[in-house]
């Protein structure tokens, strides 16, 4: 782990940008800066699928249950449901699929309003996620402009995917279903980028604004679970920040396999 680490270090500092780190594995951790506090962009969308999740347990929602979306709400940035036309009804667990597979942001919206902001932060602080907060919606420049953005650390996502597979906070079930989803992520030029997907099983969740690249996953292999978040900020070049990005990923794979 020491060794990884001084050559995440010597990866890092040849970043232009600002960049965090938090690599969990076997009760072990590497942590570069894990508590530096980013903009979230779309990592935020993990909370939301818990306490989605969280709340059908608890019999308040159902997963099957078709909710509208109407025009109107439709938004830009990443997504699909943008662009269909006629196509405006969607059960809970399709719009939480679209929200992480191709972190679609109507879709996310939708969800903000199904399950509420102020559940959202509730459960956030229940997961002791100690600098995370989510402040808006997707694509609420207004908002943005006014200082209200969503916020998180590496350190507070790597615990978020941790409590993904803590049997005291889902039903197997529930984790379950949050795992497949995870899983069948689209957006795989980050962490996933390089590693073998044939022999590491993978779940990932990307997320990227302005100068902006995140990504944290999930990786098992032969019985062993590791978790890494990395995010990075304050990029000139977007494209080196997915290289750095998709070089810890590599590395990740290598330690997993080897330890």
């Amino acid at each position: 782990m020491e060794f990884l680490k001084e050559e995440i270090l010597c990866l890092v500092s040849q970043c232009d940008g600002r960049v965090s780190v938090r690599i969990e594995l076997n009760g072990e951790a590497i942590d570069i800066k894990g508590n530096n506090v980013y903009s979230s962009a779309s990592l935020i969308k993990i909370p939301i699928l818990l306490e989605g999740f969280r709340q059908v347990e608890a019999g308040k929602l159902q997963l099957d249950r078709v909710y509208e979306v109407k025009d109107e709400e439709k938004v830009g940035g990443a997504g699909v449901i943008q662009a269909f036309h006629g196509q405006n009804s969607y059960s809970l667990l399709n719009l939480m699929t679209l929200m992480i597979i191709v972190s679609d942001n109507t879709a996310t919206n939708r969800l903000i309003d199904i399950i509420g902001m102020d559940s959202i932060n509730s459960c956030i602080s229940s997961l002791d996620l100690k600098h995370t907060v989510i402040n808006r919606k997707m694509m609420d420049i207004i908002s943005l402009q006014q200082g209200k953005d969503n916020l998180t650390t590496a350190a507070d996502i790597v615990a978020c995917l941790r409590k993904i597979e803590d049997a005291s906070f889902l039903t197997p079930d529930s984790r379950e279903k949050i795992l497949g989803i995870l899983h069948h992520q689209q957006l795989l030029d980050k962490l996933p980028a390089l590693i073998d997907h044939k022999e590491i099983w993978i779940a990932n969740k990307t997320g990227e604004l302005l100068g902006v690249e995140h990504d944290c996953a999930i990786l098992k292999y032969k019985g062993k679970t590791l978790y890494v978040a990395v995010l990075v900020d304050q990029l000139r070049d977007k494209k080196a920040g997915r290289a750095v990005i998709s070089e810890i990923g590599k590395m990740c794979q290598a330690l997993l396999t080897t330890r």
